[in-house]
């Protein structure tokens, strides 16, 4: 039986902060779970560039069936999880049973992956202070209020938390989250 791997977002996370994890580590061997608020279909987003816009744009992306909802989510049974942005992060961190199992990964020190706006439910359970982390850069002032390090690169690791700023950093975040996964929670 391969390891789990425990994936939490909502409606209007970033199409490939999902998808392109959710693959990879399915690819590499594990068994990917996604839990979301409720056990439904959801809405992804695509977040892109567009020369002249002072931020980036949102247009609807793909959608994907939750595996399960967050309340029913056992962090027993998952080595490792992973957390997608776009903004599905900013009402998810207000869930209190989402808050619980976050912290059950923390307290656990098993490997965490965030990207873009993730770690703002990493700020949410006070997970980041004293860490070294990135995020989207427009989050600098929000990760340092939520007492981490904050430096504007593809990857950061600190102990088992793999942080990347945005879908254009997948292969460093991926790369690096592996690296971690192999070794404290190694496939059979």
């Amino acid at each position: 039986m391969a390891p789990k791997i425990l994936m939490v977002t909502g409606d209007a996370a970033e199409s490939l902060e999902v998808l392109y994890p959710y693959q990879r580590l399915r690819e590499e061997g594990y068994e990917v779970h996604i839990a979301a608020p409720s056990r439904k279909k959801l809405q992804f987003v695509v977040h892109d560039f567009v020369d002249g816009f002072d931020t980036y744009t949102e247009k609807a992306g793909y959608t994907w069936p939750a595996d399960l909802a967050i309340a029913d989510v056992d962090p027993g049974q998952y080595v490792a999880l992973v957390i997608p942005g776009g903004r599905a992060p900013e009402y998810l961190r207000n869930d209190p049973e989402l808050r619980k199992v976050l912290k059950s990964f923390f307290d656990s020190d098993k490997p965490v992956a965030q990207i873009c706006h993730g770690p703002l439910m990493t700020a949410a359970i006070d997970g980041l202070s004293g860490r070294r982390v990135t995020a989207y850069p427009a989050l600098e002032l929000d990760m340092q209020a939520a007492g981490a390090s904050y430096r504007d690169a593809e990857v950061v690791v600190d102990g088992s938390l793999v942080s990347s700023r945005a879908w254009p950093d997948h292969p460093a975040w991926m790369r690096e989250f592996l690296t971690v996964l192999r070794d404290k929670a190694p496939l059979a």
